[in-house]
């Protein structure tokens, strides 16, 4: 043990608040991607009484582990004043230790890794109180620590930052597709909104509603035909070797870096028509989060695919054609019909022909191919923006892993 490690039991100390007042504060919980999130907990006839009361900088942690895989809720508190169940044990830090720099130290996986070994337990395994006060770890002076965090803000605001303008652009995406695919304002053939302008319109006895003239019903399948991923066999998945797709792996509509798998190169040679690139869209075909969609941002020279994810054929340029089929399959109305077919439980399930049946209303192809050109640009700015978060992601894991090494 390095002699800048300290016990951390000598620098916190449990908060054990109950909310006797019966006070309105918001009800919290801890997740397992260590945050603070609004509890859906049923309270009808609960006592609230005994809830604990948490303040802003104190710490709540669930000591019930064997629950969450290899992970630990774990997280600090913004909020001013909330409440939380009296399962989770409240803790705040003397004046010697940064509640920031502290939760940084929870952040790395060796934490959850040490939490998980320190468990102990029959029925289930739980960190109490005493392991917690046992962690050791670097607690420099106050400036290092406060420096250390400062360098953690500065990468985590720049996400922030990526994030919010990621949103922007897929609200103004949603915003162009709605205005031509929706309401029928594209442009006309003098630059002006299409129905509003007297643009003809003809009565579609299948939507029951009129679209423009020369547009139709089609399927999904007219537009890109969708096929299944490889199905890896067990003993070929490895710690690292090309990146898997697979369904935990879609979140937020892209590609959760973190949640991907890993396979040998060799396995190139049966699974080579399951790559996938930049630009591409993958679907959940099974599951609770059936439907769900994720574009590719740039993973490697390979990326394959695993069963049960499918695969849009975009051509080798998936960017020119990804903005329409991207929004077509966010729709509400696409995304309820994948529900009805495959059922919204979890052992929901749809196939590659379902899909490509799913009814859509298809314009004209110089419509789709002008949207397509008008939005290419935004749908590569967001996978550029993605594609920097996860260096931004790497960084906070070097200045984490920076944390044994500290020195006042």
């Amino acid at each position: 043990m390095q002699s800048n490690y300290k016990r951390l039991g000598d620098y916190i100390q449990e908060v054990n608040i109950r909310n006797k007042d019966l006070k309105q504060y918001p009800l919290l919980g801890v997740s397992i991607k260590k945050e603070m999130i609004i509890s859906i907990a049923n309270t009808v006839g609960t006592d609230m009484s005994t809830y604990k009361i948490i303040k802003k900088n104190q710490f709540a942690y669930g000591p019930v582990t064997s629950r969450n895989g290899d992970k630990i809720s774990i997280a600090l508190s913004n909020e001013e004043k909330a409440l939380l169940s009296q399962a989770y044990v409240v803790f705040e830090t003397n004046n010697l230790l940064l509640p920031e720099y502290l939760m940084m130290w929870f952040r790395r996986p060796e934490f959850d890794r040490y939490a998980r070994y320190k468990s102990h337990g029959s029925a289930r395994e739980i960190f109490d109180w005493q392991e917690m006060s046992e962690v050791m770890l670097p607690i420099p002076s106050l400036e290092k620590q406060q420096e250390m965090v400062n360098e953690y803000h500065t990468i985590q605001n720049r996400i922030n930052l990526n994030n919010q303008l990621i949103a922007k652009l897929e609200e103004t995406a949603q915003t162009i597709y709605k205005q031509w695919f929706v309401d029928f304002e594209f442009p006309d053939e003098n630059g002006k909104p299409y129905k509003s302008n007297g643009g003809k319109m003809v009565w579609c006895e299948e939507l029951e509603k009129e679209i423009p003239e020369g547009w139709e019903v089609g399927k999904i399948g007219d537009y890109s035909k969708v096929k299944s991923g490889f199905a890896f066999k067990s003993d070929l998945w490895k710690l690292e070797g090309i990146p898997v797709i697979k369904i935990g792996s879609i979140s937020n509509n892209t590609i959760d870096f973190n949640a991907l798998d890993f396979v040998d190169s060799k396995v190139l040679v049966n699974a080579r028509n399951y790559t996938i690139q930049k630009g591409d869209i993958v679907i959940a075909m099974t599951g609770a989060t059936i439907g769900k969609i994720g574009i590719v941002p740039n993973l490697g020279k390979y990326t394959l695919v695993n069963q049960r994810v499918g695969m849009f054929n975009l051509g080798e340029k998936p960017l020119n054609k990804v903005p329409f089929l991207y929004l077509v399959l966010l729709d509400d109305i696409v995304q309820k019909e994948i529900s009805n077919v495959g059922g919204d439980s979890a052992q929901a399930n749809i196939s590659n022909s379902q899909i490509e049946n799913i009814k859509i209303v298809l314009p004209k192809e110089k419509n789709i191919n002008d949207f397509n050109l008008l939005l290419e640009s935004t749908f590569d700015l967001i996978l550029n923006k993605i594609e920097e978060n996860q260096k931004l992601e790497e960084l906070k894991e070097l200045l984490l892993g920076r944390m044994v090494r500290v020195e006042n």
